[in-house]
């Protein structure tokens, strides 16, 4: 249903985790995550596990659904074991942090295995928004014992 899509807006460190709950263990791809210097925007679109809707009776693993996210004010995008020509390869999402830096803010777009965006923003300036209908996953994430 179109009202049960989530959009987010983070302007702060608090709303920011937020975001990166809702982003636990979504997937992206080199693929769907661009940097728009002129508009000073890194743009990604991933695949997230709808963790607000655990406990729905009626999914058994859960559900996942696809969302845009992007950051603004962006003035430096580097990346960290992440292999730019794989542009099909997986990348499960773990966290989004920041910390306060000179420029601003550094906001680290932490993946499985070490891998990472990092982004050097003026100010935390982030929106997140869900596409489209969901659909179910058996997958449940599992982060062990």
């Amino acid at each position: 249903m179109a009202s049960e899509l989530l959009r987010l807006k983070a302007e702060d460190l608090d709303d920011l985790k937020v975001v990166s709950t809702c982003l636990q263990d979504a997937l992206t791809r080199v693929a769907d995550m661009t940097y728009l210097p002129r508009l000073r925007r890194f743009a990604l679109v991933a695949t997230r596990f709808r963790w607000e809707r655990q406990g729905d009776p009626r999914l058994e693993g859960g559900e996942r659904i696809r969302a845009g996210v992007h950051f603004d004010n962006v003035l430096k995008v580097r990346t960290q074991g992440i292999d730019m020509a794989d542009r099909a390869g997986l990348l499960p999402i773990l966290a989004v942090l920041a910390e306060p830096s000179e420029d601003g803010y550094d906001i680290t777009i932490s993946f499985a295995a070490g891998a990472a965006v990092q982004l050097t923003a003026e100010c935390i300036d982030c929106r997140l928004s869900d596409i489209g209908e969901g659909w179910p996953t058996p997958n449940r994430p599992d982060h062990g014992p």
